[in-house]
C-alpha cells in the first residue's frame, strides 16, 4: 500500500513541476551582457542556467559567448541534445542572444573576461571548439553533453581559468 501510494505522490508532484511548456518557455535577453553597441571592447562570458523544469533543481545547461573588438554581434558556442536526433551536430556555433534565458531559467554568469586578454583568447576558443571531439555526440549521462563542452575547452584553453558549478553533470567528462 505504501509503495503505489509513493509512486502516486511522487509522479503528481513532477506533473506538477512541468505545467510549463519549453515551446513558449522565455528565451530573450537575461540583459547581463553588455551591448556590442555601448561596449566595443571584446567579451568572453561563460553562462549556466537550470535545466527546464524538475530536472533544474539538479543540474545546468552552461554554453559560451564571444564577442570580438568592434564587433556588433555575439558567437554562442553550445551543445543541445535534441539537435542529434534530427541528424544534426550537438555542438552549434552561431551568432545569437549572449545571455539568453534557457527555456524560463534566468543564466548565471561564471566566466566574465573582457578587453585584450579577451581579444586574445577568442580565437584559442574558436579553435579548440572546431576540434571538439564530441561534436556529433550527446549522452544525458555521464556524457559528453552541454556542460562536456565549456570544461573541455576549459582545458585547451587553461588561460581562462573556468571553474564550472556543482550542477554542471558531464563537465568531469571532459577529464
Amino acid at each position: 500500500m505504501v509503495k503505489p501510494l509513493a509512486t502516486l505522490l511522487i509522479s503528481a508532484f513532477l506533473a506538477g513541476c512541468s505545467t510549463q511548456d519549453w515551446r513558449t518557455a522565455k528565451r530573450d535577453s537575461a540583459e547581463i551582457a553588455p551591448l556590442p553597441s555601448e561596449h566595443p571592447e571584446a567579451v568572453i562570458q561563460v553562462y549556466g542556467a537550470d535545466l527546464f523544469g524538475v530536472r533544474g533543481y539538479f543540474a545546468v545547461h552552461t554554453w559560451i559567448s564571444t564577442k570580438q573588438k568592434n564587433a556588433q554581434h555575439y558567437t554562442v558556442y553550445d551543445v543541445v541534445g535534441w539537435r542529434t536526433g534530427r541528424g544534426l551536430p550537438a555542438l552549434q556555433i552561431k551568432q545569437d542572444i549572449p545571455d539568453r534565458y534557457w527555456y524560463n531559467s534566468k543564466p548565471e554568469l561564471i566566466l566574465d573576461i573582457r578587453g585584450a586578454e579577451a581579444q586574445r583568447l577568442i580565437p584559442k576558443i574558436d579553435e579548440a571548439a572546431k576540434r571538439y571531439p564530441w561534436a556529433n555526440e550527446y549522452t544525458l549521462f555521464p556524457g559528453p553533453n552541454s556542460n562536456t563542452f565549456p570544461a573541455w575547452i576549459g582545458k585547451q584553453v587553461p588561460e581562462l581559468g573556468l571553474k564550472m558549478p556543482f550542477k554542471a553533470f558531464g563537465s568531469g567528462y571532459a577529464d
